[in-house]
Formats: C-alpha cells, sequence, structure tokens
C-alpha cells in the first residue's frame, strides 16, 4: 500500500514541476514520424491534423499559446521524417528556436479541426526558415501562419542537407514577406548589441 502512495506522490511531484503533458506528446509524435514513409524532398510540406479539444481553449477558441506549442510537434515530424534530426545528430549540432513571428486571421473554434501544413522555404548560413500554417478543415481558410527561425549549433544548414543528399543543395530565394521579417530581426539584434554595448567591446 505505501508503494503506491509514494509512486502517487512522485507523479504528483512530476506535474507540479514539469510539463509533463508536453514531453508525452513530443514522444508520442517522435515515435510516430518514425514509422512513417520518410520525406526525400527536404522542403516538401508536411501536414499534421489536429482538433481544438478543451484543454486548448480560453473564452471558446485556441488559445494564442498552443499555435505555438502545435508548431513544436509539427517540426519535430517534420525533421524526424525529412531526416534533418538524424544529419543533426550525426554531425554532433544542435538546433534551437532562433525567432518566431505568428499572425492569427481567424479564431479556431472548439471542436474545431485543422491542419497544420510545416515546410522549410528556405535556409542562410546560420539556419532554416520555415513557414507553418493552420488550415481550417471546415472551409480551408487559412487561420494562422508562423515563421519560425531554427538555428543550428555547432553546424550549419548547408552542412547538413550535404550529410543528407551527398551534394551541394541550392538555397531557395527568400520570398519578399519573409526577407522583410528577416531584416527585421538583422535590425532587432543589431539595436540591441548597441543598447548592451557589444559593438563597442568588439571594435
Amino acid at each position: 500500500m505505501w508503494w503506491v502512495l509514494w509512486v502517487l506522490a512522485i507523479l504528483l511531484a512530476l506535474f507540479c514541476i514539469v510539463d509533463v503533458w508536453y514531453f508525452l506528446r513530443a514522444a508520442a509524435v517522435i515515435l510516430r514520424a518514425w514509422f512513417q514513409p520518410p520525406v526525400w524532398d527536404i522542403t516538401a510540406e508536411q501536414v499534421l491534423t489536429g482538433r481544438v479539444t478543451p484543454h486548448d481553449i480560453d473564452m471558446c477558441h485556441m488559445n494564442n499559446a498552443r499555435y505555438l506549442r502545435e508548431c513544436d510537434f509539427a517540426r519535430f515530424s517534420l525533421y524526424m521524417r525529412n531526416g534533418v534530426f538524424k544529419a543533426v545528430r550525426a554531425l554532433k549540432a544542435s538546433m534551437v528556436v532562433g525567432a518566431t513571428t505568428i499572425r492569427y486571421r481567424r479564431a479556431l473554434c472548439i471542436g474545431e479541426g485543422y491542419e497544420l501544413r510545416s515546410r522549410i522555404v528556405t535556409w542562410d548560413d546560420k539556419a532554416f526558415f520555415l513557414e507553418q500554417r493552420f488550415v481550417s478543415t471546415k472551409d480551408g481558410l487559412v487561420c494562422a501562419v508562423m515563421y519560425c527561425k531554427q538555428s543550428v549549433i555547432r553546424g550549419s544548414p548547408d552542412k547538413i542537407l550535404q550529410h543528407l543528399c551527398k551534394r551541394k543543395v541550392e538555397c531557395p530565394e527568400f520570398p519578399e514577406d519573409l526577407q522583410h521579417w528577416v531584416n527585421f530581426i538583422s535590425a532587432s539584434s543589431q539595436a540591441l548589441r548597441a543598447e548592451s554595448g557589444l559593438e563597442e567591446k568588439n571594435k
């Protein structure tokens, strides 16, 4: 009987201090992608389906933070199926989110189904740039669209792609709207560096 109480106490502590559902969901997404067919085209769009549940909502529509959380899981699936995760491990590199921006066009309401369409749009010498769209299955409307800058640490997108494709892969051109956002990131970084005095220290 005491061991049951100990197990319950440990589970309660875990749920209090760790986002257990996040890690369980991430593991499930990665495991599912592991058994799905690989996607050889690095820029191919991949689709995950979802539905707005009571756990996702505030005021009867999907909470704004939930969109970013769902995008996390979609990227895990994307990188598993197109081989990027495997290449990153082989090269002993890692990836972190360097920046995101999201535009909400129409609320996804409770019970509404959607497709989360993710794709790598382009890349530079330090990061991949992805687009992720929430498309309602009710009427096909793009309810939200997000851009993500996925920075590569101890490596580069070119090295990852050469590892995967065994050749040099030409970088697609930056769409105009994405280029505006990248310019904003660069300007923001320069302003923050100047504000903290880093530019003067580097002179």
